[in-house]
């Protein structure tokens, strides 16, 4: 049996020694891009492999770009095998913020093809709560040959979001805070606000008061009031920088609404350009 989105900790306990699963830990911090790594060295899952946001899952950021533009896929398919990961590993991926940083990785691998990867449900604490334990011994990897499939149709360029909004035949869902939303409050992007005509839905939503995601009759219920009947291969997401953004597509996948898509450069692209419009107030 694969696991595509969720795994929670008695399923992948049960196979810590199966050589055929791979552990990629993405811890991160957006205030301070040491952390995740400063926090996997001091402990982590056994076996694991650490991925940083940065360094390993983004490429460099440049005057057109966004906070995390898209990594070049032959690169990070050079890594995923330095990892360990061949085309038919089962990859779990976790971090310590409910997803908003692994479902990042869980994207990219199934635009490269591979569908067998999913997030740990409740992170590292979640792990611990159950009594499984953590480690700071590095792993011993087998470098492996990963083969890449890219699947250029799971994102948007701003173009397309622009040409889907006007057309009316897209519909955006901003993962962020609704302060960020509304343009409130901007912590990290120059410009404070949304892309006209994008829906909220911040991706904190889809846990419950234990870090935990919702039920997928739960998830399915709530993107559905916010989307009414549009069928999911027109939704699109956005965040800031096209990382939290993911973890509302993996709660729609999770949910059963499967083939939505990512706006990868997200807000902080979006306002690159001074000529997109931008809007402020709550939806």
């Amino acid at each position: 049996m694969s696991h595509t989105t969720l795994i929670c900790p008695k399923n992948l306990h049960q196979q810590m020694d199966n050589p055929d699963w791979v552990i990629v830990d993405c811890r991160f911090s957006l205030s301070d891009t040491d952390a995740g790594g400063y926090a996997y060295r001091h402990g982590h899952l056994p076996e694991a492999r650490y991925a940083h946001l940065d360094k390993d899952l983004s490429a460099a950021v440049t005057a057109l770009t966004g906070r995390h533009p898209l990594p070049d896929f032959k690169v990070l398919a050079t890594k995923l095998g330095a990892w360990g990961i061949c085309n038919t590993s089962q990859v779990v991926v976790y971090d310590d913020a409910g997803g908003a940083f692994a479902g990042r990785l869980w994207w990219l691998l199934r635009c490269l093809g591979h569908d067998n990867v999913a997030v740990l449900n409740g992170g590292i604490q979640h792990w611990q709560r159950h009594g499984h334990k953590t480690t700071t011994i590095l792993p011993t990897i087998k470098p492996m040959t990963f083969k890449p499939y890219l699947n250029t149709a799971c994102w948007l360029t701003a173009r397309q979001v622009e040409n889907g909004l006007a057309q009316k035949t897209l519909c955006l869902i901003d993962a962020r805070s609704p302060e960020r939303y509304a343009g409130k409050q901007e912590p990290i992007d120059p410009v404070a606000g949304h892309i006209p005509g994008a829906l909220n839905r911040p991706f904190l939503l889809n846990l419950d008061r234990n870090g935990l995601f919702l039920s997928a009759g739960e998830l399915h219920r709530q993107f559905r009031q916010l989307i009414g009947n549009i069928p999911a291969n027109q939704v699109a997401h956005n965040c800031g920088s096209g990382v939290t953004a993911c973890h509302n597509l993996l709660a729609m996948e999770q949910a059963g609404l499967t083939g939505s898509k990512l706006y990868a450069g997200s807000w902080s692209e979006w306002v690159t350009d001074k000529n997109r419009s931008v809007a402020v107030g709550e939806q």
